[in-house]
């Protein structure tokens, strides 16, 4: 069976992957995630998911026959009134972000890429999350916690944020980081099925 390499560092994603009964394996894929000029944001995702399965690819091909593998990119964004909330730089910014989505909807992009050695095949999943009100204490106390550094939009569904959503309307697995659904879709293209941990007796 084709083996399959993640090209992210996300334990989000590594979980769902787990989840879904898909064994793999991780690869680093270092790319520049800074958003072209007047790229539009569903472009913006999917360009990344697939330039971080093309950079995963290209480091194990030094190592690896040229058919043996799939590699798997991801990427997710905020997007807020069409401008894209990446990682908070510092408290001020994550702050600048959690107030700016208090009492609104916004919306979270994940693109997901496999490629192997004779295609990329891609997908973009949409959903909207909508936020009660956020006080200036509850955003200070949640950035003290530390969660807020790493993610996009300065908040983790999944984690302490989980709080904060008022509705949701879409994947919430794509929320997190992996939308599962067509994870599980697009890996059957490319013949790795899921459920690999289950037996029929």
């Amino acid at each position: 069976m084709t083996s399959l390499y993640l090209a992210s560092g996300s334990p989000r994603r590594r979980e769902l992957l787990t989840q879904i009964g898909v064994p793999f394996k991780t690869v680093s894929a270092a790319i520049d995630e800074t958003p072209l000029q007047n790229e539009p944001p569903v472009a913006y995702v999917e360009r990344l998911a697939r330039e971080k399965a093309r950079a995963g690819r290209q480091q194990l091909l030094t190592t690896l026959p040229d058919s043996a593998f799939c590699v798997l990119g991801a990427d997710t964004a905020v997007v807020l009134d069409d401008c894209i909330l990446g990682k908070p730089v510092d408290e001020a910014d994550a702050l600048a972000m959690l107030m700016a989505l208090s009492g609104r909807e916004h919306e979270v992009l994940t693109s997901i890429a496999i490629i192997d050695a004779d295609r990329c095949e891609t997908r973009v999943v949409s959903s909207r999350v909508r936020f009660r009100h956020i006080s200036k204490q509850e955003a200070k106390l949640y950035w003290a916690s530390g969660e807020p550094q790493d993610k996009a939009g300065g908040y983790a569904i999944q984690g302490l944020a989980a709080v904060f959503v008022a509705g949701l309307n879409g994947s919430y697995s794509a929320v997190v980081g992996l939308p599962v659904c067509e994870t599980a879709e697009l890996l059957g293209h490319f013949g790795i099925p899921c459920w690999q941990n289950l037996t029929v007796r």
